[in-house]
């Protein structure tokens, strides 16, 4: 298994291994986008957790691979 971060641990607390699995499935679906150099990682590597969740939120911050400040797009992949 994944090293799991802070919270994702957490939530494993409480939730059944099925809908942890699910959980984590879908978490790696969801895909943050730097707008800058195009570099995408998942939630779920991210060390979070994205589940049963609609929409594409745009966050603010440093992208690991080009060093830049950029709105990075949140989208689930096709």
């Amino acid at each position: 298994m994944d090293k799991l971060s802070s919270i994702q641990k957490f939530v494993r607390l409480f939730v059944s291994k099925e809908i942890f699995a699910a959980m984590q499935a879908e978490s790696k679906q969801w895909l943050v986008k730097c707008s800058n150099c195009n570099h995408e990682r998942s939630i779920w590597s991210m060390g979070g957790i994205r589940y049963k969740a609609a929409g594409n939120p745009r966050r603010y911050r440093v992208c690991p691979n080009c060093g830049q400040r950029s709105w990075q797009v949140v989208a689930k992949k096709q």
